[in-house]
């Protein structure tokens, strides 16, 4: 029999934010291959900005900048960050979008452990508020070589109509609005097999990297399942009620950022829930708000704006489920 202490595992921050960003490229290379390297532009431009800010805080606040740049955390953020905004974006939108994240989202609050609301989601919240025509700026796929993608993100070519198209939830929510059937619309261009032409097997990828992050313990069950599941059921009963109206579960979890969302965002340990109830909370109102978004909202994808509104529950969520005490019927919260 062993005495205690019974955690054993070499769970450091710097193992695991290493971990994640492993996991994070098979999508990242997929989304390359599919839609160009512009991408892999941005990732460096968010990572450079990320780890200057996250310096020049902690100098600021007068602590230890070696330790903290080594821990890896300011590059996840800024690998979220990347791959959330269009490959497109003009190079000074990442730049803010980071820069706001990791200043306003990360050391305003007090460093890593702090923030109550996840980074990656604020700075794309951000962007997409103050900047909504350049956040829709995704290039087709196979569409562009990789000097044309450089000339816009630096502001050279400005032949954006030539290399972009709208998103597969831009494009549901544009044709249901003119008051075309779900299944109708879900047979134009911008759609492949279940979801958008390439992105479906982007977010398998995206699906691919979160799977490793369970294997390896990083992350818990808890809140992919419950994210999936309840993403999956309010599209499964919506679309029974008004098919033409709703499009059905299998393109609301390839679409977008659901998977992605379901095991690399919602699962930050923050900004997040931290007791097992909690987390499946936490998680279904994440995939209820954003479902919510894409079907009624102004936005295509809710993701952010969701897990950002469910942010601000978590104390509640915690508080109210909490286990019990050893001893004690009732929970320890009071």
């Amino acid at each position: 029999m062993y005495n205690s202490p019974y955690l054993r595992k070499n769970a450091s921050v710097r193992r695991v934010m290493s971990t994640v960003l492993v996991a994070m490229l098979p999508a990242i290379a997929l989304q390359c291959w599919l839609f160009g390297s512009a991408l892999l532009v941005h990732i460096a431009l968010a990572s450079v900005t990320a780890l200057l800010c996250e310096a020049a805080m902690l100098a600021l606040r007068h602590r230890p900048v070696a330790p903290a740049l080594g821990d890896m955390s300011a590059l996840v953020t800024a690998w979220l960050i990347a791959v959330c905004l269009p490959p497109l974006l003009p190079w000074w939108a990442t730049v803010i979008g980071t820069a706001f994240a990791l200043v306003i989202g990360k050391h305003l609050y007090g460093g890593l452990g702090q923030n109550p609301f996840n980074p990656a989601m604020l700075a794309y919240a951000l962007l997409i508020v103050c900047f909504p025509a350049l956040m829709a700026q995704w290039p087709g796929l196979g569409v562009g070589d990789f000097a044309s993608q450089m000339d816009w993100v630096f502001g050279g070519a400005r032949a954006v109509d030539a290399m972009t198209g709208a998103t597969p939830l831009d494009a549901l929510r544009t044709g249901l609005m003119t008051g075309q059937h779900a299944d109708a619309v879900l047979h134009t261009t911008p759609f492949g097999h279940v979801a958008g032409a390439g992105w479906e097997w982007v977010s398998l990828a995206w699906a691919l990297g979160g799977l490793l992050l369970l294997a390896l313990r990083v992350i818990t069950w808890h809140v992919p399942v419950a994210f999936i599941v309840a993403v999956a059921l309010v599209a499964t009963i919506a679309s029974a009620i008004d098919p033409a109206r709703f499009a059905g579960p299998d393109f609301h979890l390839l679409a977008g950022g659901t998977l992605m969302g379901a095991f690399f965002i919602a699962t930050d340990p923050v900004s997040g829930a931290t007791t097992p109830r909690g987390k499946l909370i936490f998680a279904a109102g994440i995939a209820l708000i954003a479902w919510c978004i894409r079907a009624f909202g102004a936005y295509p994808d809710g993701i952010a704006f969701a897990v950002l509104l469910m942010n601000i529950c978590v104390p509640m969520i915690d508080m109210k489920t909490q286990p019990p005490v050893f001893g004690h019927k009732n929970g320890g919260a009071s």
